[in-house]
């Protein structure tokens, strides 16, 4: 299996003026749903079904959220861990800074090592 990738053209948005340069940008093969991998996870085991996979990562979903708007990072082991950033407008002074300056929230993800050792060794292909 290999990456696809598309050539694009970009310009510098910090020098207007500078020479356009081409890179790489990464191209989907498509997806895979929810259900699908609540499917292919129960195919795995013996044990449970693709319903009770969903049920299972339904319930995921609802805790991951209310965790991390609680401010919580939230620890998957090996997978990788979630937590919310944000960025702000500045203010002249602390004094001067309120809660409505925050904008753009996200939910940041850093790879734990399965998935650092994947991205390792990807292996590439022009679309």
């Amino acid at each position: 299996m290999s990456v696809s990738y598309v050539i694009v053209q970009r310009g510098n948005p910090g020098n207007p003026e500078a020479p356009k340069k081409f890179y790489a940008q990464a191209k989907s093969r498509g997806e895979l749903t929810f259900r699908k991998l609540s499917k292919e996870i129960a195919e795995g085991s013996t044990t449970v079904s693709d319903t009770d996979v969903l049920a299972v990562l339904n319930d995921l979903t609802k805790v991951l959220k209310r965790h991390l708007a609680n401010g919580e990072i939230v620890r998957f082991g090996d997978f990788g861990t979630f937590q919310v950033g944000i960025s702000s407008e500045g203010a002249e002074t602390e004094a001067k800074f309120n809660s409505s300056l925050i904008k753009s929230p996200k939910v940041v993800f850093r790879p734990g090592v399965d998935l650092k050792e994947m991205l390792a060794t990807l292996k590439y292909e022009k679309a």
